[in-house]
């Protein structure tokens, strides 16, 4: 199905960002560029070097970054949105707004299961879907990118309802174990019906979260063989130790790591990853809006966590945010590479934070400020609302 809004960008649009203090690129393998200068045409990056090697002529818009390093826009791999811009889960209006003064430009859904009255028959559920998987295409508050329609499996499902959800542009399946499919033999055979349709699956690690949720331990975990598994510190109550490091090195998906968690859970999980030299395997979500509420910038919070307590240099767990989520979810963006959507975030250290810059700022666990965020090669905010203000701010100066 088309994106109204990408249809919408202006393909002769070309953005110059200059004078980048430092340049992380979402990827664990060179996590920093040697580059001060990003080019996007169209929505797109089309160049990535330095300022003398780069075409710069016809910018329609130029933004001096005066030193503030850049990173791909962040992704929150776990949320769960309902209607608009608006959770019942809170009452809270404007929260992927506000998260977008986070730093996040995407945002993957783990189910739209605080639907008041959410329904739990094929039909409905289907229906559900689909209606949130176009209402999320159409609407992005602010410009952020919501992978909505996320379907939680319940019994009585056949393979000709996944044919049907994907064929209706459904992408995701919602935490399998958030409806009465709890066993790992169903689980797995539906699992199966959606990965030949190309739908990608999470499922609920830990214990129960919401009405209807319950345990889902490691054993369920590895049978079900879904795509990522969720929250695996927990959402929130982890799994003991020995499920954890089971779940690790008895499969080999995406090993997602969330806020709303278990922190020493999260610690542990990272710490298992780098043994294994699979830091790859690793993501980041919010799993909000939640009973703790919305976290604006949990996704920040994680990755200055996981630096800080768990000993991973800074602009390696920026990777844990966007290069890593963007290639276990199949996403265009999350890594500065040439051809990619050109979501970006321009921060910097916060002010008066012991650190001396940006990477040591988030070692010492600080939050970094954010000074500018571009979607589709688009500025879409300035200085955030939300974050404390960064040392070096950008400005956009032609135009």
């Amino acid at each position: 199905m088309a994106d109204p809004v990408a249809a919408a960008i202006d393909p002769t649009a070309k953005l110059v960002v200059r004078n980048i203090g430092l340049l992380l690129s979402g990827d664990l393998a060179t996590p920093i560029l040697d580059a001060d200068t990003v080019v996007a045409v169209g929505g797109r990056i089309a160049a990535v070097g330095r300022a003398k090697d780069v075409d710069q002529d016809g910018a329609t818009m130029v933004v001096d970054a005066r030193g503030s390093p850049l990173a791909p826009g962040l992704i929150d791999s776990h949320v769960h949105p309902v209607a608009g811009d608006w959770t019942p889960r809170q009452s809270q209006i404007n929260w992927i707004d506000s998260t977008l003064n986070g730093g996040v430009t995407t945002m993957i859904s783990a189910g739209e299961v605080h639907m008041p009255g959410r329904p739990k028959d094929v039909v409905g559920l289907k229906a559900m879907a689909i209606f949130a998987q176009r209402a999320f295409t159409g609407f992005r508050p602010g410009g952020m990118k919501i992978h909505a329609g996320a379907p939680v499996i319940e019994p009585g499902m056949v393979e000709s309802d996944f044919k049907e959800l994907a064929d209706a542009g459904v992408k995701l399946l919602g935490e399998v174990g958030l409806g009465d499919v709890k066993d790992g033999p169903t689980a797995r055979r539906m699992v199966g019906w959606a990965r030949k349709y190309g739908i990608q699956s999470t499922i609920h690690t830990g214990g129960p979260s919401i009405p209807g949720s319950g345990l889902i331990d490691s054993a369920v975990v590895l049978e079900a063989d879904t795509d990522v598994v969720g929250h695996i510190n927990g959402g929130h109550t982890a799994l003991p130790d020995r499920e954890i490091r089971c779940i690790c090195e008895g499969c080999g998906r995406g090993l997602e790591i969330v806020h709303n968690g278990n922190e020493r859970a999260a610690l542990y999980t990272l710490r298992i990853a780098r043994e294994m030299d699979q830091l790859g395997r690793v993501i980041l979500g919010t799993d909000g809006p939640a009973g703790s509420g919305v976290q604006p910038l949990g996704i920040l919070r994680m990755i200055s966590m996981l630096s800080a307590l768990g000993d991973l240099p800074a602009e390696l767990a920026f990777c844990l945010g966007t290069g890593n989520t963007a290639r276990m979810r199949d996403l265009d963006c999350g890594l500065i590479e040439i051809g990619r959507a050109a979501d970006l975030v321009l921060l910097d250290r916060a002010q008066h934070s012991a650190g001396r810059d940006l990477l040591e700022c988030v070692r010492l666990g600080d939050l970094p400020g954010i000074g500018m965020v571009i979607i589709d090669g688009v500025p879409r905010i300035g200085r955030s609302r939300n974050t404390p203000p960064a040392d070096k701010v950008p400005v956009v100066v032609g135009a």
